[in-house]
């Protein structure tokens, strides 16, 4: 049976071209003008949601690569102060080497901590 065939007892063809009509005509416009402004203003939220979203990764990965610059650049040489130190006499000689591995080691404390914070917050 195909769709231009009529059934007997039924009446349902009236009904189509009634629809088609209304539609030519444009009485339902004033509808579907309102849901099209209302889909155009989600869209539009859910885009804004999306860049800040967006903008917040890019600042929070800003912000790691500031920090683990901030760390070599400052831990950096001290360390390889104290490895040549201990390179050149096998033992730290002074009170600033034995500080500067201190330093070392409580800055990637830190930085490792920072780095683990980061990581189960993105994973919840």
């Amino acid at each position: 049976m195909t769709s231009g065939t009529a059934v007997p007892g039924r009446r349902t063809e009236g009904v189509g071209h009634r629809d088609v009509l209304g539609a030519l005509s444009g009485h339902g416009a004033e509808r579907e003008r309102a849901v099209a402004h209302q889909t155009r203003r989600v869209v539009m939220a859910s885009l804004g949601v999306i860049r800040e979203q967006k903008a917040g990764r890019n600042r929070n990965r800003a912000v790691a690569i500031a920090a683990t610059l901030l760390v070599f650049f400052v831990v950096g040489p001290p360390v390889w102060w104290v490895a040549d130190t201990l390179i050149e006499e096998e033992r730290l000689t002074s009170p600033v080497s034995e500080i500067a591995v201190w330093g070392f080691l409580v800055s990637t404390a830190l930085l490792g901590s920072a780095l683990l914070v980061g990581w189960m917050r993105r994973k919840s």
